[in-house]
């Protein structure tokens, strides 16, 4: 059974409920009065915890236009230089302080994925309860140990990675000593197509290291969403806009926050009809319970009678005795008169 942990009184892992992220990521488009919206409007969709990404395009990068740095055709933002996309989509850090004031008013965790040491450091600063490992940077080792060196508790995304790679990641975080983390399987693909999420590994990220799993979901919708938690998923994280049609790197893969909210929903709905692993009846189903078959007397009976085919029947409702008894009642007799309609109990029978 998967170690559980907690995030700011949250607690993670099976029998918990899922925790629920929304990424905001580059959608709040520069404006810091957005970003305010962003969080609480995710507070108002349902969501447990916001999360911002911190970094600065000199940070990820160089400000270069040779070949290395063009982002290839075939993704959302073809054509563009990675300083340039960066330069756009980052969260200055001077916001940091105001949006967790905010996301505190609100009732949600606030925290953020460092893409660098000086982030790390930053974020540490603010005292943010966990810290996020993006999939793109789980194979920077020395940064994977930095944030696990913190102990706060990790939520890292293995989008990308083999199996070799995520275990380097889990044996860095664990020489640190830090056992308070948590594995998220991820489509590296913006949007991903559904068919490319393969959720059948999360059973198996759960079970090889012991570790509660969760998805970072860049899929359309939220069908993965409810897979993953029906497969094992206490975290889902999911890109959060208030309109897509206002554009933004990040704008195609993310939900507005009707679209969160009906995720939420889906979700808790899910984990309630997961329920127990054993054979029960709950309440709602027992009162059906007197609708099934049993054994009555179907016609008028004297005492000395015998029990028959035609006296005796399986019919429902549910009163009299069960059915699997039909075989050793036929045959004998009645130790007094029965009315038609009685349902049949052992002290009738002689």
């Amino acid at each position: 059974m998967p170690r559980c942990f907690s995030i700011a009184g949250h607690s993670i892992g099976p029998g918990a409920p899922v925790f629920i992220v929304a990424e905001l990521s580059a959608n709040h488009r520069g404006s810091l009065d957005e970003a305010r919206q962003l969080i609480r409007a995710a507070a108002d969709a349902g969501a447990d915890a916001v999360k911002l990404q911190t970094y600065t395009a000199d940070t990820l990068t160089i400000d270069s236009a040779r070949q290395w740095f063009q982002i290839e055709p075939g993704t959302l933002w073809s054509g563009r230089t990675l300083y340039d996309l960066y330069q756009e989509a980052y969260t200055p850090w001077d916001w940091h302080p105001e949006l967790k004031s905010v996301a505190e008013q609100c009732g949600l965790t606030l925290f953020s994925t460092p893409f660098d040491l000086t982030a790390v450091a930053f974020l540490e600063q603010l005292a943010l309860p966990a810290h996020k490992i993006a999939s793109f940077e789980l194979v920077d080792l020395p940064l994977v140990t930095a944030v696990a060196q913190t102990g706060k508790p990790l939520i890292v995304s293995t989008g990308m990675a083999d199996w070799n790679e995520i275990d380097e990641a889990v044996a860095a975080i664990r020489a640190t000593g830090n056992e308070q983390f948590a594995l998220l399987k991820c489509t590296s693909a913006y949007p991903a197509p559904l068919a490319e999420m393969n959720l059948r590994v999360l059973p198996r990220l759960a079970e090889r290291y012991g570790v509660p799993v969760g998805l970072s979901d860049h899929s359309p919708g939220h069908t993965a969403a409810v897979a993953a938690v029906a497969l094992g998923a206490s975290i889902i994280e999911k890109h959060f806009t208030l309109d897509r049609r206002a554009g933004g790197p990040d704008a195609a893969f993310s939900l507005e926050p009707g679209e969160f909210r009906a995720l939420v929903n889906a979700v808790r709905a899910t984990e309630a009809a997961l329920g127990s692993d054993d054979i029960i009846a709950g309440p709602a189903e027992q009162k059906s319970r007197v609708f099934r078959r049993s054994l009555f007397v179907v016609a008028d009976m004297q005492a000395g009678d015998e029990f028959t085919a035609a006296n005796v029947r399986s019919i429902r409702p549910g009163h009299g005795l069960p059915p699997k008894h039909l075989a050793a009642v036929l045959g004998r007799r009645a130790k007094h008169a029965i009315e038609r309609g009685t349902p049949l109990a052992w002290d009738m029978i002689a």
